[in-house]
């Protein structure tokens, strides 16, 4: 593999790790920095609200530039948010570091919680248990895309209903400890099995700017991310419990079926509208020749 290719893997994986892996470290900074859960929760709302920022203009404003020395300078945005961050003696200062990590990215609303405070886990095995996730995310990020070449709405509508399902049975069994275990399996597969069905819809219809398109829909992602995760702080913070924000995201999901499944109708119509307009043309051609 070409080592720019490789550079760019490492960079993924440290993008990655960063919007995600603060998720099993909630209760402790919300204990270190003295602040709610809800608060606490700020650091994957603003990193995604920045994502959102960085992923529409940034994108915008750097098309025309040299890719490689564009990528070279996010990169090192990057290392220094993330610095800010883990040199930061307060909240605020935190804050501040995600969001300017954040700029160069371009809901799992809570986990560590309902881990720790209903299913029972220890603090010391929440670390393992992202594993396990981020093994549901490689198997299910695999498998999406393969069934999204065979067909990408279909894809998607089963696959919301699957992550429906999985969200209301974790709902229900979260204080069974090898139940969460397969939830949380389940939850990382069938949720990253969507990406690339996403991914591929939205170049789809937009393929004459592609660049802005996927900045878009990455925007979209971590705008979700970051509504999600004010949704589970209100739902904590009303008392609802630490199972709320799981019940809050199923309820989010069965929306985006919905509106997945009028997008398919309605693709689906205007396709066969296409091809009725097509047929007509050719059937005059043929009566004309054979007149």
């Amino acid at each position: 593999m070409p080592p720019g290719l490789i550079a760019v893997a490492i960079g993924g994986f440290g993008i990655g790790l960063t919007e995600f892996g603060i998720m099993g470290l909630l209760p402790d900074l919300a204990s270190d920095f003295g602040v709610s859960e809800a608060t606490a929760g700020w650091l994957i709302s603003g990193y995604a609200l920045s994502v959102v920022v960085g992923a529409l203009f940034l994108t915008a404003a750097t098309t025309r530039l040299p890719r490689k020395k564009v990528l070279t300078a996010l990169f090192g945005l990057f290392i220094a948010g993330n610095l800010l961050s883990a040199i930061a003696p307060t909240y605020e200062v935190m804050l501040a570091g995600r969001i300017i990590a954040a700029l160069c990215h371009g809901a799992f609303t809570y986990i560590a919680y309902t881990l720790t405070e209903v299913s029972g886990f220890p603090t010391s095995a929440v670390p393992w248990l992202l594993v396990l996730l981020g093994i549901g995310l490689f198997l299910g990020n695999t498998a999406g895309g393969k069934a999204s070449d065979r067909s990408v709405d279909a894809t998607l509508v089963v696959l919301l209903a699957g992550l429906t399902v999985v969200l209301i049975f974790f709902g229900l069994t979260a204080h069974h400890p090898v139940a969460a275990i397969a939830s949380l399996l389940l939850m990382g597969g069938f949720g990253f099995a969507l990406v690339p069905g996403l991914q591929i819809r939205v170049m789809t219809y937009a393929s004459d700017a592609p660049t802005l398109a996927s900045g878009a829909n990455i925007a979209a992602f971590n705008l979700g991310n970051a509504l999600g995760a004010w949704l589970g702080g209100v739902t904590i913070s009303a008392g609802l419990g630490y199972t709320s924000p799981i019940w809050a995201g199923a309820a989010i999901t069965t929306l985006g079926l919905l509106v997945m499944l009028y997008a398919a109708s309605a693709a689906s119509a205007a396709s066969a509208a296409r091809t009725a307009q097509a047929v007509v043309p050719a059937r005059q051609l043929a009566d004309s020749l054979v007149g």
